[in-house]
């Protein structure tokens, strides 16, 4: 090898060396602060019972699937929102139908068949009989043998109305239940009602056509659909390195898996600081594998395998474990 290509490759290779340390360095989470002191709860259907995730889908009727109760609560109630906030959820969030008479329903179910005594399509009735309904009549553990909340939660169905009034300063991730752009238009226009200037406190997520709605009126709240998710990411595992957040990621509410974000450029801290500028948040669900994106972190032992000092989200079904969890590790003893 002659001297003159022996040079032009110690040349490239020092090139190399000093733009992969750039690149590290570019990237490397000591370098940056957190964006918080603790990480953000978002506690999924405020609080309700547990239940099996296995073979779940959008529309699975959970109340059918329930594990042993351990507490009262049931989901997207008032009284479960409250307990939510109480064990320190900083987001909840719950799901909407609009009804046949043009309101908003907070209930999960596509049908009121599995969780109420009723029948037929959620968005197919009035809000007045809805909220005749007992949403704990089809709560069982043992497939039938015993209905532990049947008759306790009478009139306890809850409209976007009642949450919004209810709670005026926190925050909320809503589920938009359908695909309709009527239906995106008609929440855009009723959140602007009940809102005021609390856009910074309101995000959506849901299906695409309802989703883009919302966002084109109230394009300063938060969105996230899963197209949008995996754009964004997929961009941003592509060009990150270098330090810009593609467009596709801004003011959005990025649900990632726990075994995923550690893939991302940055993470945690410099991840979470690039996205905290183009005002997104980064949320964690459980780890990607297939399964619903109903799993979430409801085993205290996921937050103590957390870095340190992350400060992004974390979704969860069991904020009643979850939450102190969080208090113990992050706040300091008094």
């Amino acid at each position: 090898m002659n001297s003159k290509r022996l040079k032009r490759l110690k040349i490239v290779a020092v090139a190399l060396a000093v733009f992969f340390v750039l690149v590290y360095l570019n990237n490397a989470s000591w370098l940056a602060e957190p964006i918080a002191d603790r990480p953000l709860l978002f506690a999924h259907r405020a609080l309700g019972q547990g239940f099996s995730l296995e073979g779940l889908t959008g529309k699975t009727c959970t109340a059918s699937r329930m594990l042993p109760p351990e507490h009262n609560f049931l989901e997207n109630t008032l009284p479960a929102m409250q307990a939510a906030f109480d064990y320190g959820a900083d987001v909840i969030e719950f799901d909407v139908h609009r009804t046949v008479d043009d309101r908003f329903v907070v209930f999960h179910d596509w049908t009121i068949d599995c969780q109420t005594e009723g029948e037929g399509i959620t968005r197919e009735h009035s809000l007045e009989y809805l909220q005749t309904l007992d949403i704990g009549y089809g709560y069982t553990a043992d497939d039938g043998k015993t209905w532990p909340f049947r008759g306790q939660g009478v009139g306890m169905i809850p409209s976007l109305e009642q949450v919004l009034t209810r709670f005026p300063d926190r925050e909320f991730l809503i589920d938009v239940k359908g695909n309709r752009a009527e239906e995106g238009r008609r929440l855009a226009e009723r959140l602007t009602e009940l809102n005021g200037n609390r856009d910074g406190e309101i995000a959506v997520h849901g299906a695409t056509r309802v989703v883009s709605v919302i966002h084109e009126h109230l394009p300063n709240i938060r969105t996230i659909t899963r197209p949008m998710l995996k754009q964004c990411l997929m961009r941003y595992i592509a060009v990150g390195w270098t330090g810009y957040v593609p467009a596709a990621c801004q003011h959005k509410v990025l649900t990632v898996p726990a075994n995923v974000a550690p893939w991302l450029w940055g993470w945690p801290n410099r991840l979470l600081q690039r996205m905290d500028q183009i005002g997104t948040r980064i949320v964690l669900i459980g780890d990607y594998g297939g399964e619903s994106f109903s799993k979430g972190f409801d085993d205290p032992s996921r937050v103590e395998a957390l870095p340190k000092d992350y400060s992004g989200g974390i979704w969860t079904n069991r904020i009643d474990l979850i939450g102190p969890a969080v208090r113990n590790r992050y706040e300091p003893p008094a």
